[in-house]
């Protein structure tokens, strides 16, 4: 139900940029499924590749102006599968831990991901400059921002939900 969930809201429409649950979901399923290893990845890249269909289905039929698909979207994806490798290193129990990690995990990915557009000279082309790498990482901004306040807000969800489902269990149980 998350992956649907997470999914559809990734489509939403005017929603800030980069603000979307999926790279919460990478650390929370890396920190959940420690001994399960293929469902802290299979989600969050299932998330994204519903939401990637849907918005090729909007795209193809002149809903959007944002394809689902595109040259390089692979690399989204790697990204995704890497950074599920940060929520095996999450205290579940432990906000500093997660916090720590709400803020290294987009991070990464901005510099990472843009750095990347810079090299392949994707976005708006910046020169291949020192100047042009700053254009570039300024360029994204927008998105690093709404992705840290996204991470920030569903990882407090998730981990929070997940802690307060727990401490009900065992409260039944007892």
């Amino acid at each position: 139900m998350l992956v649907l969930v997470a999914a559809l809201y990734r489509i939403i429409p005017n929603r800030p940029f980069g603000f979307a649950p999926q790279l919460a979901m990478t650390l929370f399923g890396g920190a959940l499924f420690v001994n399960n290893k293929k469902w802290a990845f299979f989600l969050p890249i299932l998330s994204m590749f519903i939401s990637d269909l849907l918005y090729q289905f909007l795209y193809n039929n002149q809903l959007t102006q944002i394809p689902g698909f595109y040259s390089g979207q692979w690399i989204n994806y790697a990204l995704f599968a890497a950074l599920t490798v940060l929520g095996f290193f999450v205290k579940m129990q432990k906000p500093v831990s997660i916090a720590f990690m709400s803020f290294v995990s987009p991070t990464i990915y901005f510099i990472v991901s843009n750095g990347l557009v810079w090299a392949m000279g994707g976005g708006y082309a910046r020169p291949k400059t020192i100047d042009g790498f700053f254009m570039c990482m300024a360029d994204g901004l927008p998105f690093y921002q709404g992705s840290l306040m996204a991470t920030a807000v569903f990882s407090t969800l998730l981990f929070g939900g997940y802690y307060f489902i727990q401490k009900q269990q065992k409260t039944v149980l007892a």
